[in-house]
């Protein structure tokens, strides 16, 4: 028989790595956008699934921003079917708010999430390691804190417990192409992804190019260990977090109160994290940095100073608290 090619046989097994733990009969919807990375997802999810007892199917949306996009949606589709699987196509009308890419990413994440409200355990996204090492160059490029460089989790589960998973975070985009060129499936080429007035593109065609070949190669899987590592480090410092904001936080009059004397004594990376959290779950809003370290002052540098404005809410020293309350 003829052996397996090494590409397929890589992204079969990440594939039935990450699909290992759900349970027998559950349903996973593979997000196909009908490019080599989600088609070869779709491909060896189509061939792992079943062998696990899991029903397949996938969900192609049509953002309608391209010329054709309905062909290539319909092409994508089509291809599901040969694999085997059942297959959705969902047109949206992508809105402004963000720019065009978070627009369309926020359209997209939507269909994906009703399509799975339908029954389906997890959502399969095709994000490899070329992805999360452009994600992180970007967030250091734009001085982002450690959450930002933490890059994409390869698991994440949202508030109704539906898993987002992504199998293909340690696997090189050039090997979703040459898993598709051994399976003869054609796959489409986005030209988006040739326009450098999209940064991301910019730092995949130049960027990391120009560093791979001053510094030498790896540094897309030394972006993304980096990314692996922060993440690990996140995970550490939210567990102490929630181990000491029981003690340490009071609901007080339409907000919430922090004690001083607890924040000041924490090390900064902690005492920093904890004003994020505690901002975040009570208002739903995300502090800069600078933000941060302004409430932080009022417990290791305060002088008198005065209640400090944040988006939804306002932080003043109370006594021996912080107090946080809705504007």
């Amino acid at each position: 028989m003829p052996s397996l090619s090494p590409a397929i046989a890589e992204i079969r097994l990440a594939v039935r790595t990450a699909l290992a733990d759900l349970h027998e009969g559950s349903t996973v919807v593979v997000a196909l956008s009908g490019g080599a990375d989600s088609l070869a997802l779709a491909a060896a999810a189509a061939f792992e699934g079943p062998k696990l007892g899991l029903r397949v199917r996938s969900v192609t949306v049509d953002h309608g921003l391209q010329d054709a996009s309905d062909a290539v949606a319909a092409r994508a589709a089509h291809t599901a079917t040969s694999l085997g699987l059942d297959a959705l196509v969902v047109t949206v009308d992508v809105g402004a708010d963000g720019g065009p890419e978070a627009a369309a990413r926020d359209a997209r994440y939507r269909v994906l999430k009703d399509a799975a409200d339908a029954g389906a355990a997890a959502v399969l996204l095709g994000h490899t390691l070329d992805d999360q090492a452009e994600t992180v160059l970007l967030g250091l490029a734009r001085g982002a804190g450690a959450a930002s460089l933490q890059g994409m989790a390869p698991v994440r589960a949202d508030d109704d417990g539906l898993r987002w998973v992504r199998p293909l975070l340690r696997v090189r985009r050039e090997t979703t192409r040459a898993f598709c060129a051994a399976s003869d499936l054609e796959f489409w080429d986005d030209p988006h992804n040739l326009e450098d007035r999209f940064a991301r593109v910019r730092v995949r065609e130049r960027v990391l190019p120009v560093l791979e070949s001053e510094l030498g190669p790896g540094i897309a899987e030394a972006l993304a260990r980096t990314a692996e590592q922060l993440r690990e480090d996140a995970e550490a410092f939210d567990e102490m977090i929630h181990e000491t904001i029981e003690d340490i936080v009071e609901h007080a009059e339409a907000g919430i109160s922090v004690s001083v004397a607890a924040l000041a004594a924490n090390p900064a990376a902690l005492r920093n994290r904890i004003i994020r959290l505690v901002v975040d779950s009570e208002f739903g809003v995300s502090l800069t940095r600078l933000q941060t370290l302004e409430v932080a002052r009022l417990a290791t540098d305060w002088s008198g100073q005065g209640p400090i404005d944040l988006p939804s809410c306002a932080a003043a020293r109370v006594g021996g608290r912080i107090v946080f309350t809705a504007r």
